[in-house]
């Protein structure tokens, strides 16, 4: 709770009371008899001030929760977040934002609960986290972990605004991003992307990874990126969502191996799946798979449907026969420079090694974006390959079955973890 300061001074019959930046002036008439004041008069005046007094205080603290209420208006930047008090929101104001979570302003069901657009009274939109009720955090350990992650913003992350908590009931509050995620403009209206803006997207997606693993005040794995974590705004740039959520709901945040796997198929290295190991080589492999996605325009799970199975196990294969651009979405096939493409392939295939050891840093990975004067390593088989059993090519089955499936990718639930550096 904001305190209200008062001060007081008086000066002949006139007492003036401070409060902030306001002023208020209390006119006193004395009643004198001869030389002294009666006790009448005294107890007058002195109950009269006190009574004013309370009055100006009573007014300030409704004044200031009132101001509280609508603090939307003023987000404070990460160097400024000190406290946990201000980044809090009364749980009706959230309420009300919502519409008390009304259907009609459900975003989405995430891994860690149902995402509802909120909307202030000034009109300034939110996107609110209604969190499951199985957390196994406390409400101070809550409260410590969100300031933690609040503090964290890059251009390319979606912000944390603030929090709310009542009784059972936690949620978070983040700024709204505009457009939808990655996977709906890669899957279902692929021609909104050209390869210009993909190329920005594979870009902008590396350099919000490099700040949670190297540039901000914690190191943050976040074992979950993929497509549907990825939020477009309303210039098209990426911003990742869902990272830090490891510390926020209280899950494993042992660093080196945990013995619940959570993530989504597909985009998870061999080491983690397989033996719970993680670390930032475990982003960088599902990085690998997803900009594989961005490239075709397909959902890695599509390739169940060939003998290929997997984007990683496509691209290897035409990798080896010199022909990577037969993996180019046919949307962007026109507009794209064969180089660019090609050295992202390349890219894509250095991330998802079998070795973690194999695999370069997302600092190496900008370099290599931003760079043709880098020569890249030759890949090895990436770590999950199957061999087919079949001599067709993989590209002669139809990719029109893949897109009459959901055109998002399966919100499994996502994690992140982090660690103090």
């Amino acid at each position: 709770m904001e305190r209200t300061k008062l001060s007081c001074a008086q000066r002949s019959d006139t007492i003036i009371v401070k409060e902030m930046n306001r002023k208020w002036k209390i006119l006193l008439k004395l009643s004198w008899h001869g030389d002294s004041l009666s006790v009448g008069a005294i107890v007058g005046i002195v109950t009269g001030t006190i009574v004013i007094v309370l009055v100006l205080l009573a007014l300030a603290f409704v004044f200031n929760r009132r101001r509280k209420s609508y603090k939307e208006v003023d987000f404070q930047s990460g160097d400024d977040i000190s406290t946990t008090h201000s980044l809090q929101f009364d749980f009706k104001t959230i309420e009300a934002a919502t519409d008390k979570f009304s259907r009609s302003n459900r975003l989405g069901q995430g891994g860690f609960g149902e995402v509802y657009k909120g909307t202030f009274p000034n009109g300034t939109e939110v996107a609110v986290k209604r969190l499951s009720k199985n957390s196994g955090q406390g409400e101070k350990e809550f409260k410590n972990e969100v300031l933690l992650v609040a503090k964290l913003q890059h251009r390319n992350l979606v912000r944390l605004l603030g929090f709310s908590v009542e009784g059972e009931e936690k949620i978070l509050v983040y700024e709204f991003v505009p457009n939808k995620s990655l996977d709906y403009f890669l899957f279902a209206v692929k021609r909104q992307l050209d390869w210009k803006k993909r190329y920005s997207i594979i870009g902008g997606i590396s350099r919000g990874i490099i700040y949670l693993h190297q540039d901000s005040r914690l190191t943050i794995i976040h074992r979950d990126l993929k497509a549907s974590n990825i939020l477009l705004d309303a210039d098209m740039d990426p911003k990742i969502a869902d990272f830090g959520m490891a510390r926020i709901f209280g899950m494993d945040q042992s660093g080196a191996n945990t013995s619940k796997i959570v993530g989504t198929p597909g985009y998870m290295s061999p080491e983690y799946l397989i033996h719970g190991q993680f670390s930032t080589k475990s982003d960088v492999y599902s990085y690998g798979v997803l900009v594989l996605e961005i490239i075709s325009g397909r959902k890695n799970n599509s390739f169940h449907q060939t003998s290929d199975a997997t984007a990683e196990n496509l691209a290897w294969k035409l990798w080896g026969n010199g022909t990577a651009l037969n993996l180019v979405d046919p949307v962007i096939i026109d507009s794209c420079q064969n180089s660019e493409v090609i050295r992202c392939i390349h890219i894509c295939l250095l991330c998802v090694q079998e070795d973690p050891v194999d695999r370069p840093t997302f600092a190496t990975i900008s370099v290599m974006l931003t760079s043709n004067t880098v020569t890249l390593p030759v890949p090895r088989q990436p770590g999950f390959f199957i061999q087919s059993r079949s001599g067709r090519d993989p590209l002669d089955s139809d990719q029109s079955t893949a897109t009459k499936s959901d055109p998002t990718s399966v919100d499994d639930a996502s994690i992140t973890d982090i660690y103090s550096r």
